[in-house]
């Protein structure tokens, strides 16, 4: 079996002693494996691992690819808990029925706000457990205000504050209320964090944080393709009818979200972007790339036409996969979430990546395409643009 990277090495030992802790290791540094050394070093009689369900076989086949636990593991997914009493009451009689359980949570994130049933059954479940481990590949410096329900999970004595004594420490935020009639809405707006030093003081023997390094390159190329007349057509159609309605003259985000998804869907198929993933493949092994489609539609033509690559869902398959055998990546259809553009490149660019990973990105020559580029670029979401943007700019720019 292949032995710890160097980093994998620093987290094991930085938490190796502790009954609890957090990896805050990026994707594609290989945390599965690290918390399974973890867990299979301490002194524990049975797991019960909570992750997106998403993600519970691809964490499956990893654990069992590095020898297995050497003790009974339940699975469970995060939001399984929160929609089914049902599971949640099995979950906590499979905590029970060990002597010493340990918990793990992967895709931290999921707990955060304080209110949620699903945070409020985690917490639960963490009062049960003395072993608990958190793992996440997002950096802990970008979600600082989801902190305190991921470190209250591992031990209320770590931060020794409660919720809102934790946002008058750490947050500066805005009150905007509105009346309603005869009612009143209160929300609160983070606008900036202060005492994060102290904050890092108070959990770092907690937690261990690892960027991805690797010896290999990553290589982004645009390859622009052309609607046909017809589709140019459909497409401008599409945007007359939504901007016409007077729902957005009053900024409906979900308007924006149909609008968007249906004009992009009208091209999602063309024949040009076929056309120009041949010449893609003209420089690139067919068998040793990823196909990454947002539609059902636009997977299935992938799936009939390039039958050696391998298609895969945004949605479905961006998070979790350890594709290291592949190292080409072809976005067929453009994501506003930047976020899911990173997890998807790392499907390839992770730990055992003996070659540079190649992106290509299709773009065509209609404005949602520059649009959601120029979006991505800046880190901007869409429900952010939409809030910001006027309609004679949002004309101008679709």
């Amino acid at each position: 079996m292949k032995s710890l990277s160097l980093d994998q090495n620093k987290a094991k030992n930085h938490l190796e002693g502790w009954k609890v802790g957090a990896l805050f290791m990026e994707a594609g540094t290989g945390k599965t494996r690290v918390a399974l050394e973890i867990v299979n070093g301490a002194p524990c009689d049975g797991v019960v691992w909570i992750g997106p369900l998403r993600t519970i076989q691809n964490t499956k086949d990893e654990v069992e690819k590095w020898g297995g636990f050497r003790m009974p593991c339940f699975y469970c997914g995060i939001e399984s808990i929160q929609a089914s009493d049902r599971i949640y009451m099995n979950v906590l009689e499979e905590i029970m029925s060990f002597e010493k359980p340990f918990v793990v949570v992967d895709e931290s994130l999921k707990i955060k706000n304080a209110e949620a049933k699903r945070t409020k059954r985690l917490l639960h479940i963490g009062e049960m457990v003395e072993y608990k481990l958190i793992l996440n590949g997002t950096p802990m410096s970008r979600n600082l205000m989801d902190m305190w329900s991921q470190m209250q999970f591992l031990s209320p004595l770590i931060l020794n504050m409660t919720h809102g004594q934790f946002k008058d420490t750490f947050c500066e935020y805005t009150r905007i209320t509105k009346k309603t009639g005869y009612r009143k809405y209160t929300r609160e707006f983070v606008t900036g964090f202060d005492n994060v030093d102290y904050l890092y003081s108070l959990i770092k023997d907690y937690v261990f944080q690892c960027d991805l390094h690797l010896n290999v390159k990553q290589n982004y190329h645009s390859f622009y393709y052309e609607l046909e007349p017809d589709e140019i057509e459909v497409y401008k159609g599409i945007k007359d009818e939504f901007l016409s309605y007077e729902l957005m003259d009053i900024w409906n985000n979900n308007i924006f979200m149909a609008m968007t998804q249906k004009m992009q869907h009208s091209y999602c198929c063309s024949p040009n972007k076929v056309d120009a993933v041949r010449e893609i493949l003209k420089q690139i092994p067919e068998e040793k790339t990823i196909i990454f489609c947002k539609y059902v539609d636009s997977r299935e033509l992938c799936e009939k036409c390039f039958p050696k690559a391998k298609v895969l869902s945004y949605q479905k398959e961006a998070l979790g996969l350890n594709l290291q055998e592949f190292n080409n990546t072809i976005y067929f259809d453009k994501v506003w979430d930047y976020a899911l553009m990173t997890q998807s490149s790392r499907r390839t660019y992770r730990k055992g990546q003996e070659y540079d990973c190649m992106y290509y990105d299709l773009t065509g020559n209609v404005g949602l395409e520059t649009l959601i580029d120029r979006n991505i670029s800046k880190k901007v979401s869409m429900t952010e643009y939409f809030k910001k943007v006027t309609k004679e700019q949002l004309m101008k720019d679709l």
